[in-house]
């Protein structure tokens, strides 16, 4: 194809301002188009180019933690948020915390001093080509309008509603039992012994645990964080304030199941449902939730099997515009119908700061890739970036919902230490030796 006089990234948020970044550095004319203040949100307070508004930490950088390793791997493929974000930091540990002011002034300044970047304040409702979408949960009506008629009816989200995921190895067995009800559902596809992994409780169990959600501390969000709750998506606080049964009649039904352990059926169950191929990660179904993250892990580990269990996402119920990935869009996340039109930030599903700036860099990376006639790069299932990737086009799409980066998306390790510190260590080993290689082999 012809060169492009100008390639257009959509948002001015993390995962925008990453990818123009990238694009320019590699040596296209790029329009940063960011509709403030021409168009305001209901979240944002000032104009500037990588505004924070909910948290002031990207959360750790240890390689032995999942968000440190995504940031690791980030800094090998030159990542311009990191170093803004390095610029701005304040005293935080080890997490990569920062000064907001500072964070969105240093992003604003690097992108208005970019020789190749123009920046366009205005809202753009038409899906650009060659370009990115980097909008973000809180994408324009019209703009949302546009994507939803090109992807189909199903193809764009506006609420969250999200259960929380636990890591198989810290189950208990000795309680956690699998099997499906009656023993008939999706059996061909599970196996022998079901598709779910069940929790079962006693009636003493099963009032405790009632009793703890209905007087556990909910987040209270912003104003443009309120969603009305559905049926299909009620919190499971708010089920319980419907009465002490409603669970035990809904989501936690102990019909068709029968407690290996004593051959009768439980007082009530929670069911997990695989959330990856591998069998690692599992989802407690019907579980979404507004509850702390501290009192998910409190209230969450009461569930019988549960009282160790590592969570890998936690439970949410908010705001938020995303794609339905694994339905809508292909590999390098671009739109099936034209693969220079790519999709970046949480709008393609995925959860968090680092996340989000993670796909913005990859973005960018590709669409240059793409405009130069070559293949776009999709980092190996080693990486946490190419994890998060696998995940976002393999993902189940009639139960997709975004995700963050965690290791249980990783592959998993030839011989697998029982030490978790040490398993993390090899990880990060792997991953980095794997992202390293990608960019030696791309600069030949």
């Amino acid at each position: 194809m012809s060169p492009p006089r100008e390639v257009h990234v959509v948002g001015g948020g993390l995962a925008g301002s990453e990818a123009a970044w990238q694009l320019a550095e590699r040596g296209w004319s790029v329009v940063l188009h960011e509709m403030r203040p021409v168009r305001g949100t209901p979240a944002h307070q000032t104009d500037r180019l990588g505004e924070l508004v909910c948290s002031n930490t990207f959360k750790s950088t240890e390689p032995t933690n999942a968000h440190g390793l995504l940031k690791a791997e980030m800094r090998v493929l030159g990542s311009l948020i990191l170093r803004c974000a390095d610029e701005a930091r304040v005293p935080g540990g080890t997490a990569l915390a920062v000064d907001r002011e500072v964070f969105s002034a240093a992003v604003s300044r690097e992108i208005a001093a970019h020789p190749r970047i123009s920046i366009s304040r205005d809202e753009v409702t038409t899906l650009p080509s060659p370009g990115i979408i980097a909008t973000g949960p809180l994408t324009s009506d019209a703009l949302a309008e546009t994507i939803r008629a090109r992807l189909g009816v199903a193809g764009l989200a506006f609420y969250d509603a999200i259960a929380p995921i636990v890591s198989r190895e810290s189950l208990d067995d000795a309680v956690v039992f699998r099997a499906s009800r009656w023993d008939k559902e999706t059996m061909a596809e599970a196996g022998a012994e079901g598709a779910y992994l069940n929790c079962p409780f006693s009636r003493d169990e099963y009032e405790a645990f009632v009793g703890a959600l209905a007087t556990a501390d909910q987040y209270q969000g912003k104003a443009f964080d309120e969603v009305p709750y559905f049926e299909g998506c009620m919190p499971v606080e708010e089920m319980v304030r419907r009465g002490p049964d409603t669970l035990r009649f809904g989501p936690m039904k102990p019909i068709g199941l029968r407690d290996p352990r004593t051959g009768k059926r439980p007082w009530a169950v929670a069911q997990l449902r695989m959330e990856d191929r591998g069998g690692r990660m599992w989802n407690l179904v019907g579980f979404q939730t507004r509850l702390r993250i501290p009192e998910q892990q409190r209230v969450f580990r009461m569930i019988p099997g549960l009282a160790s269990a590592e969570f890998l996402r936690f439970g949410s119920i908010h705001r938020n515009s995303y794609v339905n990935a694994p339905a809508a869009l292909t590999p390098h996340l671009s739109l099936r119908d034209d693969p220079t039109t790519l999709f970046a930030g949480q709008i393609t599903g995925v959860e968090g700061y680092t996340e989000s700036s993670a796909t913005g860099l990859l973005a960018g990376i590709n669409l240059d890739r793409l405009l130069r006639g070559l293949e776009p790069a999709l980092p190996p299932t080693t990486t946490m970036l190419g994890a998060l990737y696998r995940y976002l086009r393999e993902a189940d799409p009639a139960h997709f919902a975004p995700m963050n980066a965690n290791f249980g998306l990783l592959d998993e390790l030839a011989d697998v230490p029982r030490d978790k510190a040490v398993k993390r260590e090899r990880y990060a080993a792997r991953a980095l030796e794997a992202m390293e290689s990608l960019v030696a082999a791309a600069a030949r």
